[in-house]
């Protein structure tokens, strides 16, 4: 298969500003949800390894949705679950702890990382460890967008992806903290919308979170900035 580098995997992530989390009760529910995402226009998605049959759904969706999509395997926290996500297709792995190990083994096969941590010391540890994003999680239990600025005053250098209680409500304030990217669980990927056949109501929320985004980096006049550099 064909997979994309880490520099565009990184740009496309970037460019929507959120990753999807698609933690769902069923493979085949994972795959509805991604197809009615990528109609939406969105460019990633994360499938966590609580989804059953997760490695099958990555390598699905890394052949059938290539080079649409880059996809992205989420709440990875050995080396085994690592390299098997890898071999499987994933483009970016997501942790919900810092593993150094892993950071590492990203680095060394072009992947793009992103551990996660929540205080001050374990965002600068990761950061330093090779991190391409830092995975703030969960914010919400540390007060969402006010952490996310708190923790930029005085380490403006590390890109943050916060993760855990983002919403329509405060996607964009999380932007103007200066937020990189945000990881959207739940609110976004409405299992029993998907059930209901009520596709469109996802397909709507997405394309909000994406103009959310679009419209707080404009407020901040800001474009886009280039991807976290490699290296």
């Amino acid at each position: 298969m064909s997979k994309a580098k880490k520099a565009d995997v990184l740009g496309r992530i970037h460019e929507d500003g959120i990753i999807p989390i698609l933690r769902t009760p069923t493979a085949d529910l994972a795959l509805e949800l991604a197809e009615v995402l990528r109609s939406a226009g969105i460019h990633s998605l994360e499938i966590p390894l609580t989804v059953p049959r997760a490695i099958d759904v990555i390598q699905e969706l890394s052949v059938s949705f290539s080079p649409d999509l880059v996809i992205g395997a989420g709440t990875v926290i050995t080396m085994e679950e690592a390299m098997a996500v890898h071999e499987a297709g994933a483009s970016f792995i997501v942790m919900p702890v810092f593993d150094h190990s892993i950071i590492a083994y990203c680095r060394s096969n072009g992947l793009g990382c992103f551990p996660g941590a929540l205080t001050p010391t374990e965002i600068l540890t990761a950061w330093g460890a090779g991190a391409d994003a830092v995975k703030v999680f969960p914010v919400s239990a540390m007060g969402g967008p006010d952490y996310i600025k708190a923790i930029k005053a005085p380490l403006p250098q590390i890109t943050l992806m916060p993760t855990g209680g983002v919403t329509v409500q405060n996607a964009s304030k999380f932007i103007d903290a200066g937020a990189w990217a945000l990881g959207v669980g739940g609110d976004l990927t409405d299992v029993q919308a998907i059930r209901s056949g009520k596709t469109n109501l996802i397909r709507e929320r997405a394309e909000l979170y994406l103009e959310l985004v679009r419209e707080a980096r404009q407020q901040r006049n800001l474009t886009p900035p280039p991807p976290p550099p490699e290296g």
